[in-house]
């Protein structure tokens, strides 16, 4: 249980996937909630959907918060753990009349749905078994399919739903309905574990979607039923794609793990999300622990938000383009054909990283490794324009000892009498394979003399085979 006064969150996701960008907000929110106030983060995996539930998700999701930044207080707790504290709220529930068992099959709920909204009622569920004697319901469960139902719905009385940003909720009892608890097959709902389990936990301050706004009426009402106070909620608005569909892989959704794969920064995915919905996050808070320190629930927006990959993918590129070489160097590896020691590719990536958005584009610059790395069609282009004179003129200065830049490309200017672009593209070109990139002094400093020269006369070769 919590200490006195002290905040308490949690994540619960269900492990039945891997980690992807909804789940990403609801952890940070939480996460940096706690963190503002001092208090805990939990983490808890509701893995009663024993089918559904895989181990390999409860690692990955582990990893993920681990590379995100997100570590958690104490040990993972695991909602089948508690599975008898379920199952006894549910026998408090049913012995004080809180909770009943419900035969209606799906044919018959249907019809009382479509008979319901033909009188221009919601389609709730009708209450037909509620009022089943404890007697027959408990000789009907011996041979009859049912699920347990809370029995919410009322003429009166009201729910009320302490929330940060939208302060007291009031809900009617009669405009709810009797919710399902337990499934056919027996296993729990989200609904009951979900409330008992956060009561267990200590949980003070549950953070998520307004779509949950209306389970939180229901849960309220079960824990004052069970005799436990409910926590205190934050409803805020849903994350949608960018063009206003729910968030997909379609629509440009991806998990975590896959984000990673595409190297991207932790922080740029930590930065463009937590600014989605809290426009007075300072543009200088770059840690975590920053952002947790400027982090403002009560500014979080209740409108729904646009996710964009983009802005995320901005953010990216500028801490790439801040980044100390050595976080750089295990990133840009898996996109080099070449294997080269980590002192080089130290130096190499204090040269490129300033002309990368992603750290995949540094496989453009592959040549500055690899001489023998073929320069792509636009680059041998140029080299093909230049001629082969041009560069046995390039590469007789640069034997003759002019390895300064400027005073190398001087001669080959005044040798050749090609002059801007004409000049500079084709050398650029033969060096880096590319059109583009870090200055020209930088790289003739990183190839070193026997580098350019390998490199000169590798486009030689090209242009007489």
């Amino acid at each position: 249980m919590s200490i006195s006064g002290e905040v308490v969150t949690r994540f619960a996701p269900s492990p039945t996937g891997l980690l992807h960008l909804g789940n990403v907000r609801t952890a940070l929110l939480n996460w940096l909630y706690a963190c503002k106030r001092g208090g805990r983060f939990l983490l808890r995996f509701e893995d009663t959907d024993r089918d559904r539930s895989e181990i390999q998700y409860i690692e990955a999701t582990q990893n993920d918060l681990r590379w995100l930044g997100m570590g958690w207080d104490g040990n993972v707790l695991f909602q089948s753990a508690h599975h008898a504290g379920h199952l006894d709220a549910l026998q408090k529930l049913a012995s004080e009349g809180h909770a009943y068992r419900c035969f209606c099959s799906e044919h018959q709920l249907n019809l009382d749905r479509k008979l319901a909204t033909s009188r221009g009622l919601p389609p709730r569920y009708s209450g037909r078994c509620r009022g089943l004697p404890r007697e027959e319901a408990d000789d009907r469960a011996e041979a009859e399919s049912f699920v347990w139902r809370l029995a919410v719905r009322a003429d009166e009385g009201e729910i009320i739903v302490r929330d940060v940003l939208r302060g007291d909720v009031h809900f009617a009892r009669r405009d709810l309905d009797d919710p399902v608890v337990v499934r056919s097959d027996g296993t729990f709902t989200f609904m009951l574990p979900n409330a008992v389990d956060d009561a267990h936990d200590g949980v003070t301050h549950v953070l998520r979607g307004d779509d949950h706004l209306t389970n939180s009426a229901y849960q309220v009402w079960l824990l004052e039923q069970l005799g436990h106070a409910s926590p205190i909620y934050l409803h805020h608005g849903l994350l949608l794609a960018a063009d206003g569909s729910k968030l997909s892989k379609r629509t440009g959704s991806a998990s975590v793990a896959e984000l990673r794969e595409k190297g991207l920064f932790p922080e740029a995915l930590v930065q463009a999300m937590i600014r989605l919905g809290h426009p007075n996050m300072p543009e200088d808070a770059h840690t975590l622990h920053d952002l947790a320190a400027n982090f403002t629930a009560e500014h979080l927006s209740t409108s729904a938000v646009r996710w964009s990959a983009d802005e995320m993918w901005r953010w990216h590129t500028r801490i790439l383009h801040t980044a100390a070489p050595d976080q750089l160097v295990p990133l840009l590896r898996p996109y080099l054909s070449v294997q080269v020691d980590d002192g080089t590719l130290h130096a190499f990536a204090e040269l490129v990283r300033g002309n990368l958005e992603k750290v995949s584009d540094a496989a453009a610059y592959v040549r500055l490794l690899d001489v023998d790395a073929e320069p792509p069609e636009g680059a041998m282009q140029i080299i093909r324009e230049a001629g082969e004179p041009f560069f046995e003129q390039a590469l007789e200065l640069w034997n003759a000892g002019d390895t300064e830049w400027k005073a190398w490309v001087g001669g080959v200017k005044q040798a050749t009498g090609y002059q801007g672009k004409k000049l500079f593209m084709p050398l650029r070109a033969a060096l880096t394979g590319a059109l583009h990139g870090p200055e020209m002094s930088h790289v003739v400093t990183f190839l070193g003399e026997a580098g350019v020269r390998l490199r000169l006369r590798d486009a030689i070769r090209r242009l007489l085979a």
